[in-house]
């Protein structure tokens, strides 16, 4: 057995085996599950854009679905694979193994061990993470905008997974954080509330947010989002929700008395706020550089260099660990280096934070030469990638996944070249049929096909996507949604969606598609014709207001990749990289920037007959005539930063949002960044290497407003690279944003803080009289009179043993006053029923004749005529289902409600 020692003579000698991170019996378990199951564990891996979850269950990898995403069981490992397409034609993929605090060593063993199989199945580029609870890094939280949701129980902990799409819920959820939002399940339980952070109360058909009276404006807009997206992404849009001020309460009575129903009276005030983990990152200029190698059967970790390192310290035949003071720990495997070197990597680092006593939850980071991140490059002095010229030059990602062929995408050749296939990230050649529907009065209505490929940002849209693949019929369910549109619309097209997948037996791949934000496919289907409104709606007899000119932008270099999107009718929309249509009452200008492409001009023009049926005139970049600028209302700067048309910058820009505390500079990195993460009560820093500007939110704290430029000298003069002190710095306030700043942001819209529904908006659209009204109706008639065996929900679980159910209230009449309501109370069922011994004497089963073939309105009360067949006995389960229920619930949703509808329980 290898082990750990190091040259140095200041290092603290590593003990015999440190780095073996995987216990023996681990290795054993794993390799004895592994030879019994003979099929690929990678098979259903796709190489798409995207994000895919799987769960470590009994040893195997078990795919999340999409609705799960998201929510994350304490007691369980998972690993997360996001493959992300960059600026140009290539792409790159980040492996995240995610560690629950209950979780078991053996999980925790079978993940890494997955991880590191992962990345060579993927060709050794993806860049490796460790994650652990409540300590996850930016890259990993940015995957999911709305929040992180932990839950109790999972496979170690002999809990049983819920599956979150059911109304059959009754939980505490505790939320805290600002930026990014965390959310935990807590004991259904007044003892559980605290003055400082927000608490949902979610019961499946409605959830309840309580605002602690310390909480602040941006984490109870979080905790508003966060409720959306739960109603939204796992009830089909069809849960109300409300909003209680804890300082207020007296101004919600409605919402208190459902509040006090399932939590019971109050008694004594609630505790004192709890301060918010500081788990973010603090920058480090004491960066070292560790050789790690082989030496007569020893790991040898040897101190190279310190700050401020260079790029030719690193050789392409080794491997180096690279420490930021114990703030991270990232591993470069050269691509030279032994098999074995590199299929260690993960454990060396893991072994490495143990022998030097860091936290835990030390962020970890393993990339292969080639696809480093943007942290690891921002660490060294210079940095030059393969192919790049010094200066301003174009780069290219390397590697298997990030390189892609500088060709054009050829249909024909799909079939007969899958490899093709799989580098473009096309499901097929986008020849399959189409159908769109519109979401009006909430209904669907379907849309002309003469106007496929034109969708308005005041409409939301539902378009099927059907084709052939080994001669079965596939579908694709996009909804898209316009920005424009309204809560109710948004709301509808999820519900109409769950309608349409029902239709076709819960077949459609569901993919919601948010304006400004279509997916490659998505584009591809409308074949170079995909134009987005900014506003208006494309319903018939509804005349949009009429303008006098309207500017579109076009991108794409052929018809699979084409889409115009229209911006204000301004010169500052311009930018010298694209090409633009600027119609007018009488002409349509084509407008092509220096920086397109022959390509790009070509689909330009393409798109020009499109949009409009008048004479066409181009106009090249700097030749423009009077008329052209008079339509724009007048000439003024652009984008035109000959910078911004490098499709890989050697160092990408980065943002992050600042603060100084206890007289040390915080960062928080903001990955993927995008312009809504300039929050209003923020002081955001953007680095592109050159300068460094500081964003000041409208309402940001005045202390750092006024310490700004010192946080901007504190970052420059603790980065690693040892950057030049006199680098630029740029001072911004919100709404005076210059173009050399908003160039780094797609798609900026110059309107968008006016415009915006700000939290009392949002609150007070959720909290009108007649949402109430609807939650209180829910609530007499819903979960909160149902038996702890409903509360259970069904179908994606893990193994396990004792489940554990929150207390269960029921309502007399509509006063909500909370009672004991249990199982065998007299006033639980109306109708004939029996306790069934099978259950343990936990449930109430009703005999058959009360549920068969019977209208929602003659069910007995409390009975969900979705889930009838759950209040059967295990043997009228059996008779009438011909399969037992723990069988049944592992059968597809489709097969579960074939077999319903042919037993008269659907």
């Amino acid at each position: 057995m290898m082990e750990f020692r190091t040259d140095s003579k200041h290092e603290k000698p590593w003990s015999k085996g440190t780095h073996r991170f995987l216990p023996h019996q681990t290795q054993h378990k794993f390799s004895r599950t592994m030879s019994d199951d003979s099929q690929d564990p990678f098979r259903n891996v796709h190489q798409k854009p995207g994000l895919q979850i799987w769960t470590i269950n009994n040893m195997q990898m078990v795919p999340v679905p999409a609705k799960g995403f998201g929510n994350f069981f304490e007691g369980d490992c998972y690993i997360v694979l996001y493959i992300s397409q960059n600026k140009g034609s290539g792409r790159s993929a980040d492996i995240h193994y995610w560690i629950g605090k209950a979780s078991s060593q053996d999980e925790q063993g079978a993940a890494a061990i997955f991880v590191t199989q992962l990345d060579e199945h993927l060709g050794g580029s993806p860049v490796q993470h460790r994650e652990v609870q409540d300590c996850e890094s930016p890259r990993f939280r940015s995957y999911f905008k709305n929040g992180l949701i932990y839950k109790k129980g999972g496979v170690a902990s002999g809990f049983q997974h819920v599956d979150p799409n059911t109304y059959n819920v009754l939980r505490l959820l505790h939320v805290k954080g600002r930026k990014h939002v965390k959310a935990s399940e807590v004991e259904v339980s007044w003892n559980s509330f605290n003055n400082g952070d927000i608490f949902l109360l979610d019961m499946g058909k409605a959830i309840v947010q309580w605002n602690g009276p310390k909480s602040n404006r941006r984490e109870k807009l979080k905790a508003v989002l966060l409720a959306q997206d739960i109603r939204d992404r796992e009830r089909g849009g069809r849960a109300q929700i409300g909003v209680v001020e804890g300082g207020n309460e007296n101004d919600s009575p409605e919402l208190m008395k459902v509040m006090m129903a399932v939590l019971g009276q109050r008694n004594g005030p609630l505790r004192e706020a709890i301060a918010d983990d500081q788990t973010d990152s603090v920058q480090s200029n004491m960066v070292r550089l560790y050789h790690v190698f082989e030496s007569s059967g020893n790991l040898v970790v040897q101190e190279v260099a310190t700050q401020p390192l260079t790029q030719d310290l690193l050789h392409s035949s080794d491997c180096y660990i690279l420490d930021q003071r114990g703030s991270s720990v990232m591993v470069w495997k050269g691509k030279q280096a032994s098999n074995e070197e590199r299929r260690e990597a993960l454990n060396r680092a893991v072994g490495y934070i143990k022998a030097k006593n860091y936290p835990s939850s030390t962020s970890v980071e393993v990339m292969t030469e080639g696809g480093e991140s943007a942290m690891f490059k921002h660490s060294f002095k210079s940095w030059k990638e393969k192919g790049q010229t010094w200066g301003l030059g174009t780069t290219y990602s390397v590697g298997k996944i990030a390189k892609v062929e500088q060709v054009k995408f050829d249909v024909m050749q799909l079939h007969a070249r899958p490899e093709l296939a799989a580098k473009q990230r096309m499901v097929d050649d986008a020849t399959g049929d189409v159908k769109v529907w519109r979401i009006e009065d909430l209904e669907l209505a379907e849309v002309n096909p003469s106007t496929y490929g034109q969708f308005y940002g005041g409409d939301c849209y539902l378009v099927l996507y059907s084709y052939q693949r080994s001669h079965q019929q596939q579908y694709i369910l996009y909804m898209w949604q316009g920005r424009h549109a309204t809560k109710d619309e948004i709301t509808a097209c999820a519900y109409q969606a769950v309608n349409v997948d029902s239709k076709y037996n819960g077949a459609p791949v569901q993919v919601r598609v948010v304006m400004g934000k279509e997916p490659r496919h998505f584009l591809a289907i409308f074949k170079g014709k995909l134009i987005i409104f900014e506003g208006g709606t494309g319903r018939p007899g509804v005349v949009n207001p009429d303008k006098d000119a309207r500017l579109f932008q076009v991108r794409g270099t052929e018809e699979l990749t084409t889409k115009a999107t229209e911006v204000p009718a301004m010169a500052s929309s311009l930018n010298t990289n694209d090409v633009f249509l600027l119609k007018t009452g009488h002409t349509c200008y084509l407008w092509y920037g220096k920086g397109c492409s022959g390509d790009e001009r070509q689909m330009g023009r393409a798109m020009s007959d499109v949009l409009s049926k008048q004479d066409k005139q181009v106009v090249m970049e700097g030749q423009e005539p009077a008329k052209f600028w008079v339509a724009l209302g007048g000439k003024a700067p652009y984008a035109s930063d000959k910078r911004l048309q490098r499709e890989e910058p050697a160092y990408s820009p980065r943002l992050f949002e600042c603060s100084n505390q206890s007289g040390r500079f915080r960062m928080t990195e903001v990955e993927d960044f995008s312009q809504s993460d300039l929050d209003e009560e923020d002081v955001m820093l953007l680095d592109t290497w050159e300068e460094i500007f500081l964003w000041v939110g409208i309402s940001a704290n005045q202390y750092e407003t006024k310490e700004a430029l010192n946080s901007a000298e504190d970052y420059l003069r603790t980065h690693p690279a040892d950057r030049d002190p006199d680098t630029p710095v740029i001072f911004i306030k919100q709404g005076y944003e210059p173009l050399t700043f908003t160039g780094w942001f797609n798609a900026w819209d110059p309107h968008k803080w006016s415009g915006g529904n700000s939290y009392e908006e949002m609150k007070n659209k959720l909290s009108d009289a007649a949402s109430i009204s609807q939650i209180t109706v829910d609530l007499n008639n819903a979960n909160l009179n149902k038996s702890p065996a409903e509360m259970s929900g069904g179908g994606y679980r893990a193994p396990g043993g004792p489940m554990s159910y929150p207390p269960v209230y029921g309502f007399q009449g509509s006063d909500l006053s909370p009672r004991s309501s249990t199982p065998s109370s007299p006033s639980f069922f109306k109708g004939g029923g029996t306790s069934s011994p099978s259950a343990g004497g936990s449930g109430m089963y009703l005999k058959p004749e009360l549920l068969i073939n019977k209208s929602p309105s003659e069910l007995p009360q409390g009975v969900d005529p979705s889930q009838r067949e759950e209040f059967l006995s295990d043997v009228d389960f059996q008779n009438l289902l011909g399969t037992s229920r723990s069988d049944f619930h592992r059968l597809p949703k489709w097969r579960q409600t074939d077999l319903k509808k042919k037993a008269g329980l659907f």
